[in-house]
């Protein structure tokens, strides 16, 4: 189940009233959008053309429910992010049926669209039976949306004999297509776990870079900053049809990453200059963008510059996943993001997470009964020396960055006696599979559990088997892979242990690519090991 969870507070110096100022948004269209408030009479519903283009998603799976999401665009891509929609609110009709022919319909129901919220909604349905498949449509005036498919989560303690899920990450829609979303889609996966840069902020433009074969007009070709500039990259994103598939195949659980705001960004601090009142504004649309185009809870509905994303699903008995979000609380980078050895890293008081969410994930963690503890985690959690030879550097955009935090946290572990703990992971636009150690200078020190990262769906366009990085990380002794192809992770976890398939497609740059098993992994329950070696190409 979703921890229950009140919303955060707003971020310093931003109260609710300002975010109305900023947005427009009220809280009557919130509730309209979640189909939970009275729906109002509506005078005339009907639209000339299919509002449906931007397709139907699903997300974070209760034992008893589920979200729905739609966007009304019947012009996606028109230059105001509005998709096209009059300035005015719309009913939407949607069913939930037991078959995909929706002779059995168990629940019927409306939301309210509304121009505050680019005519999106959030229906969060209750009531269903646990571990069922169902489907659900959308329909309005005379149109019907395409059909999702999704599937509720197990009670909480039932005995679950496997979990079927995929990872994903960085999607930057002009390096290449999404076929692998395609693939995904034909998977029978109970959940998708979305692992950040759903968008890229950058300015698109004609060029060596742009690989799609479609004219974009002048308003793609800026840096996006305003929220009708975020609703537009959004749009632009889920026009494509193989992410659509992904999503109306199964229920997608969301978290962030930098580039839904900006590159790099660090809490409130820009990476780019800009003061602190200004990137707060930013980020408040940004954050507002992400909700209205997204399958999310209404404890994701954000205040201003603030959402709580963080939050723990579980899966009966089987599994917990904590879902982290490691860039809205983070401390700054102190020497920049590639730094030697130097003692600021190391400082105490740094988080990743920040104070509320260190808190919570470690209470988490020493609560959990669940035979499997997941972390679906933005960037890498395992110690990577990036300098060959005898001299040591680390990253400050990922958790070497903040060794306290990663220390405290990993104690936890230890102290839970978690026999099973996974680390989920994207960022890199690599395939990596790391141990996490007690003491990452230590080869021969106890082996805490495993990080599994996913490599992009298309950013940095086509991959190969291997690239000029790979000596780099597997000099790490704890690092057991690393492939730069494009792909997604494939899990499949159960009461004996977790098989990892590393599903990799040889091109992105033009479409149709077949996908295949780089290779696989199995941790046994009890045995938080990858097998012996170190691999690059298999």
């Amino acid at each position: 189940m979703t921890v229950p969870a009140s919303a955060p507070a707003p971020a310093r110096g931003t109260t609710r009233r300002t975010f109305l100022q900023l947005t427009g948004v009220s809280t009557t269209a919130f509730l309209l959008g979640l189909g939970t408030f009275p729906t109002p009479v509506l005078a005339d519903d009907r639209l000339a053309v299919d509002p449906f283009t931007l397709g139907v998603a699903s997300g974070d799976p209760l034992p008893d429910g589920i979200v729905l999401w739609t966007r009304l665009a019947p012009d996606p891509l028109a230059p105001d992010g509005r998709g096209g929609m009059p300035d005015r609110d719309f009913k939407v009709g949607y069913e939930i049926a037991e078959d995909e022919r929706f002779t059995r319909v168990v629940r019927r129901g409306s939301a309210v669209a509304t121009p505050e919220l680019a005519h999106s909604v959030h229906p969060e349905i209750s009531g269903l039976e646990p571990d069922r498949i169902y489907h659900y449509r959308f329909r309005i005036g005379r149109h019907i949306s395409p059909a999702g498919r999704t599937r509720t989560a197990p009670e909480p303690n039932a005995s679950v004999q496997g979990l079927s899920f995929a990872t994903a990450s960085c999607q930057a829609w002009y390096h290449g297509y999404y076929t692998a979303h395609r693939h995904m889609a034909a998977d029978d996966l109970a959940a998708v776990f979305f692992l950040g840069d759903y968008i890229y902020e950058y300015a698109i433009v004609a060029g060596d870079n742009l690989k799609r074969r479609q004219r974009l007009g002048d308003e793609h070709a800026v840096d996006v900053v305003t929220l009708d500039q975020y609703r537009l990259r959004y749009s632009l994103t889920k026009t494509d049809p193989d992410l659509q598939a992904a999503h109306a195949a199964s229920a997608w659980v969301m978290s962030w990453d930098d580039h839904e705001v900006e590159n790099n960004y660090a809490a409130d601090v820009s990476q780019y200059g800009a003061g602190k009142d200004e990137f707060l504004d930013r980020r408040a649309a940004a954050y507002q963008a992400f909700y209205e185009n997204l399958p999310l809870r209404s404890v994701q509905t954000p205040q201003g510059p603030s959402v709580r994303m963080y939050r723990s699903l579980t899966f009966g008995s089987l599994a917990e996943v904590h879902v982290l979000d490691t860039r809205q609380y983070r401390d700054d980078y102190p020497d920049g993001r590639v730094i030697d050895d130097s003692q600021k890293r190391h400082d105490a008081d740094r988080s990743i997470l920040g104070a509320e969410q260190e808190k919570w994930l470690i209470g988490r963690l020493g609560y959990s009964k669940a035979r499997w503890n997941l972390l679906a985690n933005q960037v890498v959690m395992a110690q990577i020396d990036r300098e060959l030879g005898p001299g040591h550097s680390y990253s400050n955009d990922q958790w070497d960055g903040f060794t306290a935090c990663r220390d405290r946290v990993l104690k936890a572990v230890r102290d839970a006696e978690l026999e099973n703990f996974v680390v989920l992971t994207g960022d890199i636009h690599r395939n990596v599979a790391a141990e996490i150690k007690a003491d990452f200078d230590d080869p021969d020190s106890q082996t805490l559990g495993v990080e599994l990262v996913c490599s992009s769906i298309s950013s940095d366009m086509d991959g190969s088997d291997t690239d000029k990085l790979a000596s780099l990380w597997l000099q790490n002794p704890h690092v057991r892979l690393y492939n730069a192809q494009r792909g997604y992770l494939r899990c499949e976890v159960g009461p004996e242990g977790l098989k990892a398939d590393y599903r990799v497609v040889p091109y992105v740059t033009s479409p149709g690519a077949s996908v295949q098993t780089f290779t696989s992994f199995t941790v046994g329950d009890g045995d938080p090991r990858l097998p012996d070696g170190r691999y690059d190409v298999l």
